[in-house]
This record gives C-alpha cells, structure tokens and sequence, in this order.
C-alpha cells in the first residue's frame, strides 16, 4: 500500500498578553499556514466563546467531508458520462456534548443539489453516492454515519 504525508502548520494568534495565565485571559484563536497557500484565520466553536466570523474544527471537519464526497462524485460522474454542471452542497452535522464538555459529532447529511445535463440517467447519477464513502478518504476516517440527500436538477 502506498502511503503519503499531509502537512500544516497550525500557529496559536490568541496570547493577549498574559499567555494562558488565567483560563479567560487568552483568546481561542490560531491561523493554519501550509507552505503556498492562503492562510486560513480559525477560532473554536461560537457556542464556546469563539469568532463565529472565523473557521472552526467543526466546520472544516464538515467541509472537508462534503468537499471529499463531491470530488469524487464529478470523477465517478464523468466516468459514468453524467454530465455535471453545477453541485452545491449544505451538509449537515449532527453533534453531542457530554458530561464534562466533551463533544463529538454523531452523524452528518450530505445534501448536495446536483445540477445534470439533458438526459441523464438519475439512477445512475443516484447509485454513485453510495459507492464514494468506500473510497473517500475523509470518509473512510472518521467514525461517524455519513448519509446523502442529494436533490437533482436536470437541464440546468
């Protein structure tokens, strides 16, 4: 099997001063910086006190598995000859918190509207869902139930 490495630096914006000397004197802040892109400005949770107007790990989580499923729903799409003109996904994600403040996602929807080309085979364009989770990788590693909901607009 062959294996690869993922990197990114994650650097902690939020001493205001005082480092974490007292548990509210520090903000929930950080930057993910990979070499060549664009920083990407985070915060935690809005419900935990963060910047709601920044990412936080629960929504790149999210994205990160919608954008994963879509990617390999245009290959297997073009692989099939579905014509794929436009996809947006809302995803969903179902989550808990438990005693003591842990939490954990239960389960996420994937909700993709999927504009398709005159004449597409909707079964077809319907069956390749259920074959990405076997194959994708953010799927294959979380340990959560994944579904879809996708919504088909044909001759768009």
């Amino acid at each position: 099997m062959a294996t690869h490495d993922y990197t990114s630096r994650i650097v902690w914006t939020g001493n205001t001063g005082e480092g974490t000397r007292s548990y509210r004197g520090y903000a929930r802040t950080w930057e993910i910086a990979v070499p060549g892109k664009p920083v990407v400005e985070c915060s935690n949770d809005p419900l935990l006190g963060g910047d709601p107007g920044k990412m936080n790990p629960e929504d790149l989580l999210l994205s990160a598995l919608s954008a994963c499923h879509m990617l390999w729903y245009l290959h297997y799409a073009s692989e099939a000859g579905i014509v794929v003109t436009a996809y947006e996904d809302c995803p969903v994600g179902a989550g808990e918190i438990g005693p003591g403040g842990a939490g954990r996602f239960t389960a996420v929807e994937l909700r993709p509207v999927i504009a398709l080309a005159p004449g597409a085979d909707l079964a077809v364009a319907e069956a390749i869902h259920h074959r990405i989770h076997a194959v994708c990788f953010i799927a294959r590693s979380v340990a959560f139930p994944v579904t879809y909901a996708p919504r088909f607009e044909v001759g768009r």
